[in-house]
């Protein structure tokens, strides 16, 4: 393995990471302290002031007119629709049935790579895919059962939306990466972003009662803005200049598997053997996805 296709693996790895140990930190915040799109705002309006400060203690790149009016359209389907539908959706549906729906995005960024920048299907892929999906969807319903009942639909709508927003995102700016530096389209996106949720989100940001929110809450929320939102968005775009948006995608399967190692380590959880079978799943089609060699289908 090259040095350049390890640091974008490690990369992904820390990116998931911080997505995984998010599960545990960010489930305090709402709806107890903050709604869901006010917390939406704040994260995105902190992001954009991160990203635009970087900016200009970096190397100066201009971006052509006909990309960014691509990552303008690009941001509302990465930031705009991705967070504000998961947010609301859960607040609709269960937890189990949001994580189910969420796995799906490997399989949906399969199928848009396929279809809008002619990403070869390859059997090793689809395999990957399909192991990752059954790990993940395994340990996910150790939780649980997913329900059916019809007041969750409109929210596993929203997820499903969030889902297909969120797969779709990593498929599209997977060309502009290859073009331009990861802080570049970053702070556009985010600009772009804030533009999108700053008319549905403003009221309740106004509104909020900040007094009440503890310093323990204040911490999750900078945790969300920093790790969450700058440092994974920008380690997961860093891959995407290397590796294609599917193997980006594997590694969505490790994320209920670290949040597990998160609760494992404070004592919160114990291992099982489905834990056990899970991850072994998961690492195999990742491995499958990522570092097999592939045969076209």
């Amino acid at each position: 393995m090259s040095r350049k296709l390890l640091f974008a693996h490690l990369a992904l790895l820390g990116a998931n990471l911080i997505f995984g140990v998010n599960y545990v930190i960010a489930k305090g915040i709402m709806p107890n302290y903050l709604e869901p799109r006010a917390i939406i705002f704040i994260r995105v309006l902190g992001a954009a002031i991160i990203f635009w400060a970087i900016a200009m203690f970096s190397p100066k790149e201009k971006v052509e007119r006909k990309d960014l009016i691509r990552i303008g359209w690009i941001s509302f389907f990465g930031v705009a629709l991705n967070q504000i539908m998961f947010f609301e959706g859960l607040n609709l549906t269960t937890p189990i049935n949001s994580s189910i729906i969420m796995v799906s995005v490997p399989i949906l960024v399969l199928i848009f790579s396929h279809f809008f920048i002619g990403d070869k299907l390859t059997k090793n892929k689809i395999i990957g895919i399909l192991l990752g999906f059954a790990g993940a969807a395994y340990l996910i319903l150790q939780g649980g059962k997913v329900s059916f009942e019809s007041n969750t639909f409109v929210g596993n709508i929203f997820i499903l939306i969030n889902a297909s927003s969120y797969a779709l995102f990593i498929v599209l700016v997977k060309p502009l990466m290859a073009k331009y530096k990861p802080i570049t389209i970053m702070k556009w996106v985010f600009l772009f972003g804030l533009i999108y949720v700053t008319p549905v989100s403003l009221n309740l940001v106004i509104g909020a009662d900040y007094s009440a929110i503890p310093s323990n809450i204040w911490l999750s929320i900078v945790y969300v803005i920093i790790f969450t939102t700058v440092f994974a968005y920008l380690l997961n775009n860093y891959s995407l200049k290397t590796i294609s948006p599917t193997v980006n995608s594997a590694y969505i399967y490790l994320q209920p598997f670290i949040a597990s190692v998160v609760a494992l380590s404070f004592g919160k959880d114990e291992l099982t053997v489905q834990e056990v079978i899970s991850a072994l799943l998961i690492f195999i089609g990742v491995y499958y996805v990522s570092f097999k060699k592939n045969k076209l289908v």
